[in-house]
């Protein structure tokens, strides 16, 4: 395995076939710009794609926030990617926040959010970007853009209507409201609410069952269902057929095809 990214305000721990990022902010409420979170979650997604030993990453926070998304202290004060004309601010996005976006898309590892608390702005969308989020009573979400007179810079509109339908994120975006986690498990934003105190075994527990599988047919499927949003059927099933021949010529395919024959537990190499 690769070594593991230096990280600044994040803290990642390895577990067999995957890895917890928890964000070590919470004098900020883990918020993603005005620390060094955006570099250390794309650094680390950047790892883990590198490394067919790690098969799903857990992100998650420190205290009692998710995330904040942006710090609206530096928004009034005009810091940091907040400062600047027009084009330096644009500049600032697609080299900052947009990142985030770009690196949570293009993940080949399975992504889960274990959502601690507050998730809001583009803490929110970032929850939005993982493949799966776990929440517990304390998460509390919103697209809360519309609130301070701005827009999802990071392409939240993008990932929210995929993830809910136009309509929910629709009344999402122009209300900026927050909802309860609750409302976020029936509206379909979380696969599971628990107990706070179980939130991360239960993260751990979806993990623990995608690195017992073959690690190439897991990314595989991952591209697949990425490749499928934006193909159009005929085309799609012709790369399925291309990838589904890969698949054959695998050692774990066939040591997944004895060992569903001999009933016995199959140890898979990523090869």
């Amino acid at each position: 395995m690769k070594p593991a990214p230096k990280l600044i305000d994040a803290s990642l721990t390895l577990k067999t076939g995957y890895a917890i990022l928890r964000f070590e902010r919470d004098d900020v409420r883990n918020a993603l710009t005005g620390t060094n979170l955006i570099n250390d979650l794309c650094d680390t997604i950047a790892w883990a794609n590198n490394n067919t030993a790690i098969s799903t990453l857990i992100i998650t926070g420190a205290g009692k926030a998710f995330s904040s998304g942006g710090n609206v202290k530096e928004m009034r004060d005009k810091q940091g990617m907040f400062g600047g004309s027009q084009s330096e601010i644009s500049d600032s996005y697609r080299n900052g926040i947009q990142r985030i976006s770009r690196a949570m898309h293009n993940a080949e590892i399975v992504t889960i959010a274990a959502v601690n608390g507050a998730a809001v702005g583009a803490g929110f969308d970032l929850c939005s970007m993982a493949d799966l989020r776990i929440g517990c009573e304390h998460a509390r979400f919103g697209e809360t853009f519309i609130n301070l007179g701005i827009i999802p810079g990071d392409g939240g509109a993008w990932f929210l209507q995929r993830l809910v339908g136009y309509q929910r994120a629709a009344e999402m975006s122009f209300s900026g409201r927050i909802i309860d986690s609750d409302e976020a498990l029936q509206l379909g934003i979380l696969l599971e609410c628990v107990a706070t105190a179980d939130l991360l075994s239960t993260a751990e527990r979806y993990a623990q069952d995608y690195a017992s599988k073959p690690p190439l047919a897991l990314r595989q499927t991952k591209r697949l269902m990425k490749v499928a949003q934006r193909q159009e059927l005929s085309d799609f099933l012709d790369v399925c057929a291309d990838v589904q021949a890969q698949c054959h010529h695998t050692a774990d395919h066939h040591r997944a095809v004895d060992a569903f024959i001999n009933k016995t537990a199959p140890k898979f190499e990523g090869n």
